[in-house]
């Protein structure tokens, strides 16, 4: 039986193949003889109470020079499709909730909608970690300058950050002795109106930023671990940071199963866990990276394991 999958995803033009998550995702798709139509968010729209897509067939290559072929384009009702890869980077403002709504719909009519759209509207990626208090150092989201104050002050050594940043965009480091404590706070706070997110400060970011990802709740025994370049506070790849692998550790499997069973019952079946020593930071579930790396660094077929699984979920409709 041929799979019919849709993919919401940023222009494709603009990616960058030879390390873009949903590439990968796509040339597993094709390698298995899968219809691929692909859609931007902006393609998506509701006419007489159901969801269609703008969407264009479209075939993949893997090279960095031309490495995608569209075809016919189309209006299609999305309930025709088996599943659909919703994959379009934060932030997550106003549009990106439109789209949930809309995948949603989708969801109902019984097409796999991966990850499923109710979850990642419920699940910020800051906050959500905050439901495993157990596997994080201390944590607090506020938007009140005296309470983050007194939270710099209590553990001395914090980083702050927004709740809907990716890539390592606007973090900060802040000792109770700096004198721009209340700077920071009203920049990011935007002078109190918006909650941010303070952590103690973990001295194990110097050994990498580790990122573990999830397939139906259960972990890719491998992370990448993101080093921050010398000076830098953040290990991301976007921002500079250096991918090496690691073999997960009994703490990092421990973390795995403590958030794993809420992964599977909120159908977020592709989720990439962040691990700073031995404490979980983010739980990122709109659009997961660090695939390509991994299944170079170590053989792997990733993308392949995650069509399994929603393989099994879709015969079992």
């Amino acid at each position: 039986m041929t799979i019919a999958l849709g993919v919401v995803m940023d222009p494709i033009e603009k990616i960058k193949p030879w390390k873009d998550t949903t590439f990968a995702l796509l040339l597993e798709a094709q390698r298995r003889g899968w219809s691929i139509v692909y859609m931007t968010p902006a393609d998506l729209f509701v006419r007489d109470g159901r969801t269609f897509g703008h969407v264009t067939d479209l075939r993949v290559t893997d090279n960095r020079s031309d490495w995608f072929e569209k075809g016919v384009q189309r209006n299609l009702d999305l309930a025709d499709l088996d599943i659909v890869l919703m994959r379009q980077d934060p932030p997550f403002n106003n549009e990106y909730l439109y789209v949930t709504y809309l995948l949603e719909k989708v969801e109902k009519e019984g097409v796999i909608v991966a990850n499923r759209p109710a979850s990642v509207r419920d699940s910020n990626e800051k906050i959500f970690a905050t439901e495993f208090p157990q596997c994080c150092t201390p944590t607090l989201v506020s938007g009140r300058s005296d309470i983050l104050r007194d939270f710099v002050i209590e553990y001395g050594d914090t980083v702050m950050k927004p709740l809907d940043g990716m890539g390592g965009t606007n973090i900060f480091r802040v000792r109770s002795e700096s004198p721009n404590i209340s700077v920071v706070i009203d920049i990011l706070t935007h002078q109190g109106k918006t909650p941010i997110m303070a952590q103690r400060y973990i001295p194990e970011i110097t050994e990498g930023d580790k990122r573990i990802l999830m397939i139906n709740g259960e972990p890719v025994p491998y992370a990448l671990a993101r080093i921050p370049k010398e000076g830098e506070l953040r290990g991301n790849l976007a921002a500079g940071g250096t991918g090496v692998g690691r073999e997960l550790s009994d703490r990092d499997r421990w973390i795995c199963e403590q958030v794993g069973p809420t992964l599977k019952r909120k159908g977020l079946y592709f989720v990439g866990l962040d691990v700073i020593g031995d404490y979980l930071t983010e739980i990122n579930v709109t659009s997961p990276t660090c695939l390509r790396e991994l299944d170079e660094i170590y053989n792997l077929n990733i993308a392949g394991q995650l069509f399994d699984e929603l393989l099994t979920l879709h015969n079992d409709r």
